[in-house]
């Protein structure tokens, strides 16, 4: 796999995926959101991968779309094709079968917030900087910003950061529900592989099952989401890991999962 804008490594179950145009503070062009794309239907099938993390660098995650190819857009038929490409990769990234945990330093506005809103667990470093500032260029979030933040952190809040077009600190981030934890920039990838680690350890079907719950589920009535869960309660039923799990605790010892 020939890759132009992003490192793409795996150690010990876990894929980093590191967006690399430092330049452009990472700004989402096209062939970067192309290569996103390639790299997550690498790890979807890659079954000794358990666990991704997706980071930038130091200064960005990710500033936005690339405003060079922006401003290229002449007709609402451009656009469509333009956002299409853009909703298929992060929609890829948050059905992917694997947790994925976003390491975040830096800006993440526009393009960038919402790729860190397709993962499932977001740690920021303390320099961290998020935002949707889309409505500052006449524009609307296309990746998602506008379904995707307000099912994390409630409408109130999500209307007041998509009307505005206001960034919000670290702390800020975490005081409304949009990452799990602010650490050290020193520290950021150091917590990321702990969360990965940890995660690489457990029942990759029940990893599985919890992730399609839940994201199946927020977008189902109370009733149909609760006979969704029990379906992929049910379906542990047939994994090894399952039976490993119940008797390693009834035998008092630390279980052996399989991943099947």
């Amino acid at each position: 796999m020939g890759l132009n804008t992003i490192l793409y490594e795996k150690h010990d179950g876990v894929a980093f995926v590191t967006l690399n145009r430092p330049k452009s503070l990472n700004a989402l062009c096209e062939e970067l959101i192309g290569e996103l794309g390639e790299v997550f239907q690498d790890i979807d099938k890659d079954r000794d991968t358990a666990a991704v993390i997706i980071t930038g660098g130091p200064k960005a995650f990710a500033a936005g779309a690339d405003i060079r190819e922006i401003i290229q857009i002449g007709s609402p038929l451009s656009a469509h094709q333009f956002v299409t490409r853009i909703r298929a990769v992060f929609d890829r990234i948050e059905a992917c079968s694997k947790p994925v945990i976003a390491a975040v330093a830096g800006y993440a506005l526009g393009g960038g917030c919402e790729l860190a809103l397709a993962c499932d667990i977001r740690i920021a470093a303390d320099n961290a900087l998020f935002g949707l500032p889309e409505i500052k260029l006449g524009l609307i979030p296309g990746g998602g910003g506008t379904q995707r933040l307000p099912r994390l952190i409630g409408p109130g809040r999500a209307r007041e950061l998509l009307f505005t077009g206001d960034s919000i600190d670290a702390q800020e981030s975490y005081r409304i529900g949009l990452v799990n934890k602010i650490v050290s920039l020193d520290s950021l990838m150091g917590e990321a592989g702990k969360m990965a680690a940890k995660l690489v350890k457990l029942p990759a079907v029940a990893l599985k099952m919890n992730k399609l719950a839940v994201n199946d589920g927020m977008n189902m009535d109370l009733n149909s989401a609760l006979t969704h869960e029990a379906r992929c309660f049910e379906i542990l039923f047939s994994t090894e890991d399952q039976k490993e799990g119940v008797k390693a605790f009834i035998e008092k010892r630390e279980p052996n999962f399989k991943g099947f």
